[in-house]
């Protein structure tokens, strides 16, 4: 299935294009916690086979192993996705980076989006999925795949 840009992702089947589709996940908004929920779905994320990019303005070093980078703009090499894990009202800014660094897709975790920002990263030609925890998401299409 091809994904058109510029869309809201609805269906199990686009859900799983993506899913198929995509080799790195920036996660802007990975907490260094371990106890938190975005560093409980990147690293579920991770052991499945994805390369996580952790994206956070507050923190330094290594989250999951992985160097951090305070923005979007700061990361080298191809991100497929961006997985929102900051506030509504953040999220506006983060559609806007997401569209510099040219990454096609953006996720916005369960509350993490406004109508605001999904109708702008739609004009934008951004290919959009909300509220739907990506966690959950890929265990569903794990399992339908037998995995």
């Amino acid at each position: 299935m091809e994904l058109r840009a510029g869309r809201v992702a609805v269906t199990e089947a686009e859900i799983d294009a993506i899913l198929a589709g995509v080799k790195s996940i920036a996660v802007v908004g990975l907490s260094t916690d371990p106890n938190k929920t975005s560093h409980h779905v990147a690293s579920y994320l991770q052991e499945a086979g994805y390369r996580i990019i952790p994206v956070n303005p507050n923190a330094s070093g290594y989250i999951l192993g992985e160097q951090v980078y305070h923005r979007l703009a700061d990361v080298p090499g191809p991100v497929d996705l961006v997985d929102l894990f900051r506030p509504a009202g953040e999220a506006l800014g983060i559609v806007q980076e997401t569209v510099e660094r040219g990454v096609p897709i953006i996720w916005f975790q369960l509350n993490c989006a406004s109508g605001e920002a999904i109708r702008d990263a739609v004009n934008r030609g951004l290919c959009v999925v909300h509220d739907r925890c990506l966690m959950v998401e890929h265990r569903r299409y794990a399992h339908r795949r037998g995995w």
